[in-house]
């Protein structure tokens, strides 16, 4: 394991070339991982985040999460625990010239950002709806690499997005390091190889994406199906975050109370994990915590409130504390590219809460009739505005089919101008019938939730005016 080709800190644009160095003379002070942070954070993606779903589609509690928090907190967890492994375990590191104590938080934090950058609006509903529409319209399949389609997903969407979509002034996207682009690669396997993989069941890069991809990996060391080492953290902080923090939310929106946590976490660690330690400890901590507001003049909802920001305190540094422990004790299985581990918490001792979490998230949660109605109606809103763009896209590079109607024309001006100057490039080299489906994809993608609907009600109006007029 060479640590100095995976935090590579060259980029895509210096070794193929481009049309200059976007803020180069505003990088002094900071190491060039440091500088990819700062690009991601202040590049539009981001900041439509906010009007992402997390749990709660159109959630008008400002105190309730959005991808957006999600995103910064997982960055935050991240880079935390960067600091750690930099400071205090510097040799697991070996050898090497970089300056481990800032490249390491800054790409931990960098890769918690984006993560989730590329997911569509109503979170998985909206992968689900984007799969559905292109299982039902056989005619837009493309005749090669239909599975980036079929199968499509929102962490492949991401590396898209910050490679080739977010430009700055040319082809480069935001012309990060190699070493934060192929620690983004949550799963190091394309579309088309995903089905004979043993480790990995989601695709992590679409076809068009390959040759960036094979870049990364002769710079970097790695190959198909190998993981970046630092990989395991971010997806770590990932699973931390979701599973304690939705909790906090179906909380805060009174679906489940402090004690409702408290008896389903009492009952899972006693049926399903034979008296797990590290599940009773948190109870311990977080009941006793309880008594003692118990005693001050707290109404119901501040009593509610402050157990719940305890066990908010004791659950995450429990589970952080367990996944750096087993980073650290069975660090072969993570900084050996040879090893198949498929993730951090399953090997920590945090596992059985993470569980229990994501159980109790699931049923309180994401399965409430609240929630599943309004995922219901994005799902429904997907649908039809793909029907819709459809028009405007295909047959749009050939000038042919609807796409030349009124309707079709106005259609496709409502697309990303980015996105549609990637899809006209002539340098584009992938099929017709692939760049088409992909623009749609790459169109729903980028929308926020609001958004969405808005353009969804616009051209729905327009449309039914179009066709009672012929």
């Amino acid at each position: 394991m060479d640590w100095n080709k995976l935090l590579c800190a060259d980029r895509r644009k210096d070794k193929h070339g481009g049309k200059g160095h976007v803020g180069t003379n505003t990088g002094k002070g900071r190491a060039e991982i440091e500088r990819d942070y700062d690009r991601i954070l202040f590049c539009t993606p981001v900041r439509r985040l906010a009007d992402k779903t997390q749990v709660f589609p159109l959630e008008r509690n400002d105190s309730v999460r959005t991808r957006l928090t999600h995103s910064h907190e997982v960055s935050n967890l991240a880079r935390g625990i960067g600091v750690r492994l930099a400071f205090e375990h510097k040799e697991i590191f070996g050898e090497t010239s970089l300056c481990i104590e800032r490249d390491v938080p800054a790409l931990l934090a960098s890769i918690g950002l984006v993560h989730d950058l590329g997911n569509p609006p109503f979170g998985h509903q909206g992968e689900a709806a984007i799969q559905k529409w292109f299982e039902n319209n056989k005619e837009a399949q493309p005749k090669d690499y239909s599975d980036d389609f079929l199968k499509f997903d929102g962490n492949s969407q991401t590396f898209r997005l910050i490679t080739k979509l977010q430009i700055l002034n040319d082809q480069f996207g935001l012309n990060l390091t190699y070493a934060t682009l192929v620690a983004m690669l949550k799963y190091p396997v394309s579309s088309a190889n995903v089905k004979n993989s043993t480790v990995w069941k989601k695709h992590g890069f679409f076809i068009s994406e390959q040759d960036i991809v094979q870049d990364l990996w002769e710079n970097t060391g790695l190959s198909e199906g190998k993981r970046h080492p630092l990989t395991y953290i971010m997806e770590a902080c990932d699973d931390i975050a979701y599973s304690v923090l939705d909790a906090e939310d179906i909380v805060k929106k009174s679906l489940a109370s402090f004690y409702d946590l408290v008896n389903y976490l009492e009952y899972w660690a006693n049926e399903n994990c034979q008296q797990d330690e590290v599940i009773l400890d948190l109870i311990e901590k977080i009941k006793n915590k309880n008594a003692e507001y118990k005693k001050e003049n707290l109404s119901p909802a501040e009593l509610n409130d402050m157990s719940m920001q305890m066990f908010r305190v004791f659950s995450i540094s429990s589970l952080v504390n367990n996944a750096v422990d087993t980073f650290l004790n069975e660090k072969d299985k993570f900084i050996n590219i040879k090893s198949l581990t498929k993730d951090l918490i399953g090997e920590s001792k945090g596992k059985n809460l993470c569980k229990a979490l994501k159980s109790f998230d699931t049923k309180w949660g994401y399965q409430h009739k609240s929630v599943l109605k309004l995922e219901l109606e994005g799902y429904n809103y997907i649908q039809s505005l793909m029907d819709m763009l459809w028009i405007g896209i295909h047959g749009k590079l050939t000038k042919t089919h609807k796409s030349q109607t009124p309707f079709g024309k106005y259609a496709y001006q409502k697309i990303s101008e980015n996105y549609r100057r990637v899809f006209e490039d002539n340098s584009n080299t992938m099929d017709t019938d692939y760049k088409e489906a992909q623009l749609l994809t790459d169109a729903i993608s980028g929308m926020t939730d609001s958004y969405l609907i808005d353009i969804h009600n616009e051209l729905i109006a327009l449309k039914n005016d179009f066709t009672s007029t012929k």
